[in-house]
Parts: structure tokens; C-alpha cells; sequence
């Protein structure tokens, strides 16, 4: 494994596994696969209502909770609330997460970052983060907010470096999370032929050298799957090293393309969004 320093000095493993979407079944038993073949970030949310089994993996498994680093997410309907913190905590059955974000750029933002910071000085969390937060947002908080983010998860794959926004949190320390890794599992990207071509020549598929490609530019990954044999795949990733001109071919497939867009219909819409966390398995 390798490992990204945040600007607090906590070491994150450059490579993870995430549970959006799953059920709680699912959840549970990918989380067990993946800390039993030595995989050692989780990323879930409040969001995805699977925390409690995410929880129960992982005291389910022989690993040590200090050895796993375990990621959350704030919901922005919980941002004012100042137990939301210990709420996660509860539904995690652990007494700290090692990073926690605001899930979602909502005008209420601030409240959620205070509680953070709250949680951050109480140990209750090791990092703070900010995910899907726009760079403007993100400069704001750094501007005005106490305590410095540690990390920002936006959607990032080869068809959209998120380059510009890598430059201005470089000098910060701020590490990047990237979701939709390998597209929204896009074939058109999948297919570029500089992927297979790598693939021949390592004997990996086009998805394991995208992964490599993101560890390699210092985004941390977390791709999610159901099966075990992916699961396992998807941290095969470590055994080689793509040349600096690999890593200039692959720039070259830069569109400009991304999947989501979180217009203000959207995010206004994730603020009413009222979920009931803990009506979970």
C-alpha cells in the first residue's frame, strides 16, 4: 500500500473500498471481503444507510480499528445538529472516524464545519473533509473557516483530472478523493486504446491501470464492487509503475467530461432531503 501525509501529519492508504449504493447486506459482506484481503480504507456516508453494517464488519473482522482507516460523510440535514457527529459514531460503533466530510455543498455548509471542527479537536475525528464542495466554496472555508481540510472528494477519472483544482490545493496539502474513477464505468474510457496497450505491456486490465494511474497522480481511490474477485483486483495495483511517459499519454486523454452536475436545483434539493439514518439494518 501507499500512503498520502495529509497537512495534519495522518497518513491515508492511497487506496480503499466504497459502499455507495449497497444495501446493508452488501455492505457488510464487501466490507468483511475487502479488510480480509488486507484493504484497510472504507468509505461510506450517512447518505448510503449502510453505516451499521459497515460497523459490524468491521468488528466482525481480526483487523484493529487503529489499523483501518475509516471514512463518513454529514448529510446537510444534519448540519445544524450538534450530535450529528456522535449519531455517525453510534451507527459506526467506534468512538472516532478517521475522516469525516460534509457531504454536500448546501448553504448551511458552515454549521457542519464548525461541528467538525468541534469533533476535531474532541479526537472524535482525525481529518476533515469536503466532498462535491466547488473550488470557490473551498477556498471560502480555508478563508474563513478554523481549522484547515485535510481532503476534498469530487468526481475525478482520466476524462476529468480535476487538474485546475489539484494546482490550487497543492500548496494547501489538501489531498484529493476521487469518485467515479474509471468513468461511471464509461466503455468509451475503458476502451481508450492507450489503457489496453499499458494492459498488454503489464498484464493488467484497462481498470487497474486507470487505478494506478489515479495513485500515481496522489488521488486516493475507494472503487466499490459487490464481487470478490474485483474487490481483490482492484487493489492489484501496486506490483508496477507506469513510466512519466505513460502518465503523459494517458493526460492525453483529457475531455474535459464529466458525469455530475450539482446545480442549485440539485443541491437544494440534497438540503430538503430529509433521510432517516437510523431506519437502517
Amino acid at each position: 500500500m501507499e500512503y498520502f501525509v495529509m497537512n495534519n501529519g495522518v497518513r491515508m492508504p492511497m487506496a480503499g473500498i466504497g459502499v455507495f449504493l449497497f444495501t446493508p447486506a452488501e455492505a457488510e459482506s464487501a466490507v468483511k471481503t475487502a479488510l480480509s484481503d488486507g484493504v484497510r480504507l472504507i468509505d461510506t456516508a450517512n447518505a448510503y444507510l449502510n453505516e451499521k453494517a459497515v460497523g459490524r464488519a468491521i468488528k466482525a473482522s481480526s483487523v484493529k480499528r487503529s489499523d483501518i482507516f475509516l471514512v463518513s460523510k454529514l448529510w446537510p440535514t444534519v448540519y445544524g445538529s450538534d450530535t450529528a457527529v456522535n449519531d455517525t459514531l453510534r451507527r459506526l460503533d467506534t468512538d472516532y472516524v478517521d475522516l469525516m466530510f460534509l457531504h454536500q455543498p448546501t448553504a448551511n455548509w458552515k454549521d457542519g464545519y464548525r461541528q467538525l471542527e468541534k469533533a476535531y479537536r474532541e479526537g472524535k475525528i482525525r481529518a476533515i473533509g469536503l466532498s462535491n464542495f466547488p473550488e470557490e466554496m473551498i477556498r471560502e472555508a480555508l478563508a474563513e473557516m478554523e481549522i484547515k481540510p485535510q481532503m476534498v472528494q469530487v468526481e475525478a477519472h482520466p476524462y476529468f483530472p480535476e487538474t485546475a483544482l489539484k494546482a490550487m490545493l497543492k500548496p494547501e496539502g489538501i489531498g484529493l478523493m476521487a469518485w467515479y474513477p474509471l468513468g461511471h464505468g464509461d466503455a468509451a474510457l475503458l476502451r481508450e486504446p492507450v489503457f489496453a496497450e499499458l494492459g498488454r505491456k503489464y498484464g493488467k486490465s484497462p481498470a487497474q491501470i486507470i487505478l494506478r494511474w489515479h495513485v500515481q497522480s496522489g488521488n486516493v481511490v475507494f472503487p466499490g464492487s459487490r464481487n470478490s474477485e474485483h474487490i481483490r483486483a482492484n487493489f492489484a495495483i501496486f506490483d508496477f509503475s507506469l513510466t512519466g511517459e505513460e502518465m503523459a499519454a494517458i493526460a492525453a486523454v483529457d475531455k474535459d467530461k464529466r458525469y455530475y452536475y450539482a446545480t442549485p436545483e440539485i443541491v437544494r434539493k440534497y438540503a430538503a432531503m430529509d433521510l432517516d439514518f437510523d431506519a437502517q439494518e
